[in-house]
Order: structure tokens, then C-alpha cells, then sequence
């Protein structure tokens, strides 16, 4: 008898349109983690609630969802293989993150500074109780599918390792109900926004977006930051640390003309624009089969809302099974 798949959770907040950054840093990997793993992805919309708790933003959630999940598909995640659903329709999660509240201290959560770096990027005046209960809701979204791993970023290593503290302190206290997941962390260098200055970010307007339009693509490129001390085209530049190279190497298979470009660029033979025009290429070459296969699926117009209404379904049916051995190793089963 084969033995059942491991299970990974991952997933992303709604907070706009799926970029290079997202396909680099995370899409990528999760498509091929699909043939290894039965896969659950979270679109974790709850979570958006501890920085953007207005009713505006709520109102354009949906419309966000279904551009991501058609990034999602158009990218290759594979609905047949993986379980895409969002986290607020799974209500289990609110149960099981309020007991989980109580396995973890104030202190312990106060030192992760990533929580203080979000509550700066927000510009938040002060401290939400929900965004200090960040990784306890994380931890939930993980254990609720009792997931054994977790692929993350080299950033997000220490959230869950809240995850399985909490994991190890249900289990002393009350019975072996969850794994303590493992960490499986990317080893893709972050991708620099277009500025160079930041890692690419809707909100710091340095991304380039997986459904742009070509002109918007090349418009982006021909504005790339490069060596801010090469003011002319026959003067040595660096390509280490320079965007435009960084591009190239992630999304242009010509490992020849990359090569000669980055030998001319360090020798002052070759200007930016003609390293930028290339690189649009590659860039444009691409994600031009991204916008057909999304053009195609926006053709079938419930298709999004089958996915996830068929997701949820599967993921509330994980959700009772793990609450009812919760409640069992607790003993909070009683007058049931």
C-alpha cells in the first residue's frame, strides 16, 4: 500500500495582482512542489484585516481573489492537484487560532521583527492586537490541514517556527495532534524591484505585474535603475548589483547573449538601452504565454468561483477532522 503524500501549506495574502517577484520567489516553486506534495494554498484574506481592516478595502477583496487565482492557474498551479481555497470561509480557523492564543506569550511574539516592520510599511500610529497575533493566526492556517511543511522565505523562518513551538506545546500539554512542521526555505535570492533600491512591491510601485500589457513591460524596463556612476556608454559599468543583470539572468535563457552583454557592460562597449531592449525581449518572451493561458481562462466566466468554492469544501471537511481531535485531546468534547 503507497504511503499517503506530505502535506504543504502555503499561500498569499489579496493584496493586488501577481508580479515577477511572486512567480521567483514563491509561484515557481510551489508548481513544481505540486508532483511532490499534496499541496493546500491558503489566499489568506483574514490576514489582511490586521493592516487593512477598512470596509473600502473589503469591498475590492473579491475582485483581487479572482485576479490571483487567474495568475494562479495562468502560472500553472494546477486545481486538479492542489486545494485553493480562502481562509475566511474555513471557520474552524478562529477556533483553533483562539486556542492556540493561549499556548503562546506576549513576549515570545513581541520579538519577531518582522511583526514591527509591517506595522511600519502599514504606516500604522500604533500596535494591533490582530497584527501582534500574526503568526498565531499563521500558526492555525499551517496546523488546521496539519500541514509537514511549510515553504517559505529566509524572512519568514522564524514565524513558523512559532508554528511549531505552538505545535510541540499542544502536544505535551494534550496528545500528538499535529506535526511540527518542517522549513522548506527558498533558495532564490529576492528579486530587486525596478528601482533597485527595494524588492519589487505593488505598493512601492517597482513591480513589474505577470498580466502587463506589453507596452507596460517595456515602459517598466526602459526605466530600470542600472550603475548610477556610468553616465555615458563608453565608460566601464558595473553588473553585479545591477538590476537589468540581475533580469537576465532569472528570465533570459540566451546564456550567450547575456555573456557578451555583461562582458561589453564591464568593458564600456555596450549602452543601457540596448541591455534594456534585450531584456524587455527575454521579460516579453516570457509572459506572453502567461497572458494567453490567462486570457483563455477568463473566458469561462464561474471558473474562479468553482475553483475555490470546490477548494473550501475540501479544506472545511481537513478543518472538522482536525478540530474534533483537538477537542478530543483537550477534553473539550463534553456536552457535545
Amino acid at each position: 500500500m503507497s504511503q499517503p503524500r506530505r502535506r504543504i501549506l502555503t499561500g498569499d495574502r489579496p493584496t493586488g495582482r501577481l508580479h515577477l517577484g511572486h512567480w521567483v520567489g514563491s509561484i515557481e516553486n510551489r508548481v513544481r512542489l505540486q508532483d511532490e506534495f499534496e499541496c493546500f494554498f491558503i489566499i489568506a484574506d483574514l490576514h489582511t484585516l490586521t493592516t487593512r481592516p477598512e470596509k473600502d478595502w473589503l469591498e475590492r477583496i473579491p475582485g483581487v481573489i479572482r485576479d490571483m487565482v487567474l495568475d494562479y492557474l495562468a502560472l500553472g498551479i494546477d486545481p486538479e492537484r492542489s486545494t485553493l481555497f480562502i481562509q475566511s470561509a474555513v471557520p474552524e480557523t478562529a477556533e483553533l487560532n483562539l486556542i492556540f492564543e493561549m499556548l503562546v506569550s506576549l513576549p515570545r511574539l513581541e520579538r519577531l521583527p518582522s511583526i514591527k516592520e509591517m506595522a511600519e510599511a502599514a504606516h500604522l500610529e500604533v500596535m494591533p492586537f490582530g497584527l501582534v497575533g500574526y503568526p498565531v493566526l499563521q500558526a492555525a492556517d499551517i496546523l488546521l490541514p496539519r500541514a509537514d511543511a511549510v515553504p517559505v522565505g529566509k524572512d519568514n523562518v522564524p514565524h513558523v517556527e512559532i508554528t511549531r513551538e505552538i505545535a510541540r506545546r499542544f502536544n505535551h500539554l494534550y496528545a500528538p495532534v499535529f506535526p511540527e512542521p518542517e522549513v522548506i526555505v527558498s533558495q532564490v535570492p529576492t528579486l530587486p524591484g525596478t528601482d533597485g533600491q527595494n524588492k519589487m512591491s505593488k505598493s512601492l510601485d517597482n513591480a513589474i505585474f505577470l498580466s502587463d500589457p506589453p507596452d507596460a513591460v517595456r515602459k517598466a524596463v526602459m526605466s530600470m535603475f542600472t550603475d548610477p556612476n556610468r553616465i555615458r556608454a563608453d565608460i566601464p559599468g558595473n553588473v553585479e548589483g545591477n538590476p537589468v543583470f540581475t533580469y537576465h539572468d532569472v528570465f533570459n535563457p540566451d546564456r550567450a547573449e547575456i555573456h557578451d552583454l555583461k562582458t561589453r557592460y564591464r568593458e564600456g562597449r555596450v549602452g543601457d538601452v540596448e541591455v534594456k531592449k534585450k531584456l524587455f525581449t527575454a521579460l516579453d518572451r516570457f509572459l506572453e504565454p502567461i497572458r494567453e493561458r490567462r486570457a483563455a481562462l477568463e473566458q469561462t466566466p464561474d471558473l474562479v468561483d468553482d475553483i475555490l468554492a470546490r477548494g473550501n469544501r475540501v479544506m472545511r471537511e481537513v478543518a472538522r477532522d482536525t478540530l474534533e481531535r483537538v477537542r478530543n485531546a483537550m477534553g473539550l468534547n463534553y456536552f457535545r
